[in-house]
């Protein structure tokens, strides 16, 4: 009881006389710079064209990948991009190969595909084999090329976005120009490690763009029932990293809001974060039933709102005809059917291999 008594006698301390004294002090960042409301990329007839074909790779080959996991030839797990393909080919399209770099979780097939990364080597990864581009022992959620500076391919959700911004470290430590793009899923925006990644990136001003896919559901779960902020784009907004929300389902939009926000990057205001809004058509993978979803749902969005069907109708406006755009997709589908017979021709790789590129402590 004493001490208590000692404590109230105690001295007061003297009133602070600052000016700020009892004012609210205002941070240098109140007002907050933003970019640019990012606008509908004005494409030409042959860069839409060019969109169009790319988006039509994706969409033919996920399609012949589903075919050989139901034959047995594509084992473990298998997460098709089936109805985004708007996105890797809007965002990427904006990129250079070789100087930036991109990373993403495991749904990874049409991100290499929109990186112009050979067919036939992801269809052999997908089938594990040899010749595929992790030499057949990545499969389809860990595909990898340094080449293209495409890093993965990443099983764990949400920690391709540490990873990420230590890509994007690289590039502002480096001075290369080069900027990362790191992709996350909505299931991922609610990992931990996300928002110390957001945190250090903006503290350093690294050059990532965060493009977050918003495909409505994480595995089974809607984004209603498991974001009490379902607007991701602002997810960033209490590390002052800006947010801007996309149609993901439009090529033209996304390669918008991709210019802006390499613009932003490149411009050394640190990281920003892109919400695309999408939707897949298929399950969370291979094994997924979807039945946390209507059949009419999903009719819907691929009746109204399918990717490839929106650049389809942008095209005839310029004048390219329904003759033209079939035999388009004749040339894809042989493209594809070549990569599917490339993978089911090469052979499986040497059991030594599994003591190649490991990673062991020394004696």
């Amino acid at each position: 009881m004493k001490g208590h008594a000692l404590a109230r006698a105690a001295k007061p301390k003297t009133p602070d006389k600052s000016p700020a004294a009892g004012k609210r002090v205002s941070s240098p960042e109140t007002n907050r710079e933003r970019p640019p409301e990012p606008e509908r990329y004005k494409a030409s007839r042959d860069e839409l064209l060019d969109l169009y074909k790319q988006m039509l790779l994706i969409r033919r080959f996920e399609e012949r990948a589903g075919q050989l996991y139901g034959l047995g030839l594509i084992g473990g797990f298998c997460h098709l991009y089936i109805g985004q393909e708007a996105i890797a080919v809007g965002l990427q399209s904006a990129m250079t190969v070789g100087k930036d770099s991109v990373i993403t979780g495991y749904r990874d097939h049409g991100h290499m595909l929109a990186y112009g990364i050979d067919p036939k080597v992801i269809m052999a990864e997908l089938t594990g084999r040899a010749a595929g581009i992790s030499k057949g022992k990545g499969g389809s959620m860990h595909m990898f090329s340094v080449e293209h500076g495409f890093y993965g391919g990443h099983g764990i959700v949400g920690a391709q976005v540490p990873l990420g911004t230590g890509l994007a470290f690289k590039h502002s430590y480096a001075e290369d120009g080069g900027v990362c793009l790191t992709y996350l899923g909505d299931g991922a925006a609610n990992q931990g490690q996300v928002y110390e990644a957001f945190n250090m990136a903006k503290l350093w001003r690294l050059p990532v763009i965060y493009a977050i896919e918003n495909n409505q559901y994480a595995m089974g779960t809607s984004v209603a029932r498991s974001h009490s902020e379902p607007d991701l784009y602002k997810r960033g907004e209490s590390f002052r990293i800006p947010g801007i929300q996309v149609d993901g389902m439009d090529v033209l939009a996304v390669r918008g809001a991709a210019q802006v926000a390499l613009d932003w990057v490149r411009g050394g205001k640190g990281p920003i974060i892109l919400e695309l809004k999408t939707y897949r058509y298929r399950g969370h993978s291979m094994s997924d039933p979807a039945k946390y979803r209507t059949r009419e749902e999903v009719q819907e969005f691929r009746e109204r709102n399918d990717p490839i069907g929106n650049a389809a109708r942008d095209l005839a406006e310029l004048g390219v005809g329904e003759d033209e755009l079939k035999a388009i997709d004749k040339q894809i589908k042989d493209i594809v059917v070549e990569a599917a017979k490339f993978a089911e021709d090469t052979p499986l790789p040497d059991p030594s291999e599994l003591h190649t590129d490991v990673l062991v402590g020394s004696d």
